[in-house]
């Protein structure tokens, strides 16, 4: 804070409008006023529903007024699309001081929130209250100091902006690449390759059933499908149940066994490779293929359709949708010669380890924009730029 700026609270120098529940009953797609809703806050766009009923117009939102979500990420955004209604969750943020710049506000309430976000300790979605921006205390300098700090700033971000624009756009491309050599390998097969079903090329079977008051015997770990990523396992978060020596051989995946995922994210696949057997839930499918080497070639082309969007035909349910045993065995897999197997997937994997090293490389740096852009409203509020 400059010598020349006032440590205020924003209780003392802003209103907070929170949103509306409005009636679901006059939702409409085709007429009416469009409604805000958390998630349009990042696209500065509404979503098609609009409500056709009568409401107080201190709800209406128009081009430049502050709103904050109340729920999830915690950031303060501009309003930049047509006037629509502020929904329940979603709060407007309004100055009644005229010595305070909206664009400089903007920017302190970002920088506070970030803050509050990090000290919450959150676990799971975050809320954020009315009186936890009330209370935020930011320094409140003469408004041609408060102009100055919004042009640095103003003129930062936009660089960060395009930098960060830049880094998604050749995230997306590497990703496209590794998509488009994918659909490549199984879209070019020849007279020389075969099809055969699941069922004739492996055994597969559920996992157990979780029924604490049935399950007996000793507890161990277990697999379930939030483990299961596309060829990876995440083992951050495992859980035991009880199970007999008897059914160690029917729940036990071993190395080289694939793990499909039956519900939750249908379809989805990763291969034990660790020296260590592991049981699994009944969420679970394990396949076990006569030939070893099908194993990876299975989990490309179920990832290939997955894409693809082909692997819903195979899913059952109305709701929710399940890739159950019955279409597991009926499921058909294109196979070419060994030889051109073996050489496909070690492009494929060539080109994945690509993929994935440059996605690490974007990542970190879509991670490092976002830590500067925090680092210049630190700044910017502690009157060092």
């Amino acid at each position: 804070m400059t010598a020349r700026s006032t440590l205020r609270r924003l209780a003392d120098l802003v209103e907070i409008q929170n949103g509306y529940a409005f009636d679901s009953r006059s939702f409409s797609s085709a007429s009416g006023t469009p409604l805000i809703r958390i998630r349009d806050l990042r696209r500065g766009t509404t979503t098609e529903t609009r409500y056709d009923g009568d409401y107080d117009p201190r709800y209406l939102v128009h081009a430049g007024d502050l709103l904050v979500g109340m729920d999830g990420e915690f950031a303060c955004y501009e309003w930049r699309g047509g006037p629509a209604l502020l929904n329940q969750r979603v709060c407007r943020i309004q100055s009644f001081e005229s010595a305070l710049l909206p664009r400089y506000l903007f920017y302190g309430i970002n920088q506070h929130l970030k803050e509050i976000e990090d000290s919450t300790g959150y676990t799971t979605v975050k809320h954020l209250s009315s009186g936890s921006i009330l209370d935020i205390e930011m320094p409140i300098p003469p408004l041609a100091d408060q102009k100055r700090t919004v042009a640095v700033l103003d003129e930062a971000f936009a660089a960060i902006a395009t930098a960060r624009a830049n880094t998604e756009q050749n995230l997306r491309h590497a990703r496209e690449v590794f998509e488009s050599h994918l659909h490549s390998v199984f879209a070019r097969r020849s007279e020389a390759w075969g099809v055969k079903r699941i069922e004739e090329i492996a055994s597969h079977s559920l996992g157990k059933m979780l029924d604490k008051a049935k399950n007996k015997g000793e507890s161990h770990q277990y697999l379930r499908n939030l483990n299961v990523r596309w060829f990876a396992f995440d083992l951050s978060d495992v859980l035991e149940m009880r199970f007999l020596p008897e059914e160690a051989a029917k729940y036990t995946v071993v190395r080289g066994d694939v793990l499909v995922c039956e519900g939750g994210y249908p379809g989805r696949a990763a291969i034990w490779n660790e020296d260590y057997p592991i049981h699994f839930q009944k969420a679970l499918h394990r396949v076990r293929f006569h030939e070893p080497e099908h194993n990876k070639w299975f989990v490309y082309y179920l990832l290939a359709q997955d894409l693809s969007g082909d692997l819903k035909q195979h899913f059952g349910g109305t709701g929710i949708q399940h890739f159950t045993g019955e279409a597991l065995a009926r499921f058909e897999l294109p196979i070419p010669p060994m030889s051109e197997l073996r050489l496909a997937v070690t492009k494929l994997d060539d080109l994945s380890m690509e993929t994935q090293r440059l996605a690490s490389v974007y990542q970190r740096k879509l991670a490092a924009l976002d830590a500067l852009k925090q680092s210049l409203l630190h700044q910017a509020f502690a009157g060092a730029l």
